[in-house]
């Protein structure tokens, strides 16, 4: 099933006016009028249905504490930043076209900016915060997809309908077909316990391996096809996907001409009767990217800052990285990631981390009589290649980092949530994030950063 997850770009934001949480009060009765966050009583009883129709609202506010900054940057965390705020209320829309076959349409509002403007941390802390923003509410169309489901052998488990998924009997051996617009993460990197801003940890590299540099416009997402074949306790998916014009660009029109493709075999087990999964992805990117060490020589000859866009050309950069999930007990679950690509080349569309590694607990509420609750904690550890800290050192500037200069450390993030259900359709959560070292730079922070996130 697609998620319904976001992520984004960025956009200098010095001097503007802020929209706040009016904002969220505006879109509830979108929300309120779609089937959101129904769950099984969605459309379990009612398989042969021919549309759907659901809705969500999420309204996330961050702050963070003051910080050691003796210096800082164009693409710094702002010492002294203000709190800042990201809305989106999506519509899911679907009709079924023929058997096994479904088209989803989700256009979105959204408002609102990430902290500084969504720069300053590798491992930035909302997954709800875009590179792009806007002080008024803008409609866009995130989602246009096609997805056909093709059962290779008899119906088996029933699953209920939910946001981008009619209800339908899956089977063990199986083919999914998914094309159109959407996003990458929505079928790869999926974790069934760290990889949904809107109902578990927040920050990009604990909802996926910030590794993973797939394909994306500057709000997440981007033209592609991918296939699943299910093959009892295997799943292998495969996709190709259209690579922005420029990194961390938007995409305004379909051209392959740059491209990601995209590999993950899974396998499902039990372990002492409890359920877990590992994937191993793997993708290579085909785009016009530079690497940092001609950007740094080319600048050591003329005396001018690093910067990789003077050293573009037709490259190709691969990365790797492996996903464990394992319930341990009932509610409670364990999750890893680890990952590592080509450091020789600049981030094209995701965010500067060369090696990544990630754990954490997830725990329902259960056992103190709230069963719908969901309490969290988890942890990253960051890395740039040797390269990479030679370019961001000399001045330069990335996707989402550069402080001008740079005294190296590992960026590493703790992560804790706690997630209350006020009632079937509304979850409240508040967030505590601690980077040590944002921007693997010791010499700023550590940053303790604040959340408070309104789910509908």
């Amino acid at each position: 099933m697609l998620s319904v997850m976001t992520r984004g770009s960025r956009l200098p934001c010095a001097g503007r006016a802020r929209l706040r949480i009016p904002v969220a009060a505006l879109f509830v009765s979108l929300a309120s009028l779609a089937r959101a966050d129904s769950g099984p009583a969605a459309a379990s009883d009612r398989p042969d249905e021919s549309w759907a129709a659901f809705g969500q609202l999420t309204n996330v506010t961050q702050r963070h504490g003051s910080f050691r900054s003796p210096y800082s940057a164009a693409n710094s965390l702002a010492a002294d930043g203000p709190a800042e705020e990201t809305t989106d209320a999506t519509l899911y829309a679907g009709v079924r076209l023929w058997r096994g076959a479904e088209l989803w349409i989700n256009p979105e509002v959204d408002q609102g900016f990430g902290l500084s403007a969504t720069l300053g941390v590798a491992g930035f802390p909302s997954g709800e915060a875009y590179k792009i923003g806007a002080n008024a509410p803008y409609l866009r169309l995130p989602r246009v997809f096609v997805r056909q489901y093709i059962a290779l052998g008899d119906a088996g488990e029933h699953v209920d309908a939910a946001a981008n998924q009619f209800a339908y009997s899956s089977a063990a051996d199986s083919l999914t077909i998914t094309a159109g617009k959407f996003s990458v993460v929505d079928i790869f990197d999926a974790n069934r316990y760290a990889h949904d801003p809107r109902a578990d940890f927040m920050n990009w590299a604990l909802i996926d391996a910030g590794t993973f540099d797939y394909a994306a416009d500057a709000w997440g997402y981007t033209y592609g096809a991918a296939a699943e074949l299910a093959r009892g306790p295997w799943t292998m998916r495969g996709g190709i996907f259209q690579l922005s014009p420029a990194p961390n660009g938007k995409i305004t029109a379909i051209d392959f001409s740059q491209y990601s493709l995209v590999a993950e075999l899974q396998r499902r087990y039990d372990w002492a009767g409890r359920p877990g999964s590992a994937s191993l992805l793997g993708f290579v990117n085909r785009g016009r990217m530079g690497t940092y060490a001609d950007a740094v020589e080319l600048a050591s000859q003329s005396g001018a800052t690093p910067d990789t866009a003077s050293v573009r050309r037709f490259r190709l950069r691969p990365g790797v990285s492996l996903d464990l999930e394992q319930e341990i007990w009932s509610g409670i679950g364990v999750f890893a990631r680890a990952g590592a690509n080509d450091g020789r080349f600049e981030a094209y569309e995701f965010t500067e981390i060369n090696k990544t590694a990630s754990a954490g607990l997830s725990v329902t509420g259960e056992r103190w009589g709230r069963p719908q609750d969901k309490l969290g904690i988890g942890a990253v550890v960051n890395a740039l290649s040797a390269d990479a800290r030679k370019y961001f050192s000399a001045g330069g500037l990335g996707i989402l980092i550069g402080d001008g200069r740079l005294n190296y450390g590992t960026e590493q993030i703790v992560e804790l949530f706690y997630s209350l259900k006020l009632g079937p359709h509304v979850a409240v959560s508040v967030d505590y994030q601690h980077i040590q070292n944002p921007a693997y730079n010791r010499d700023r922070g550590p940053v303790s950063v604040y959340g408070l996130r309104l789910h509908v």
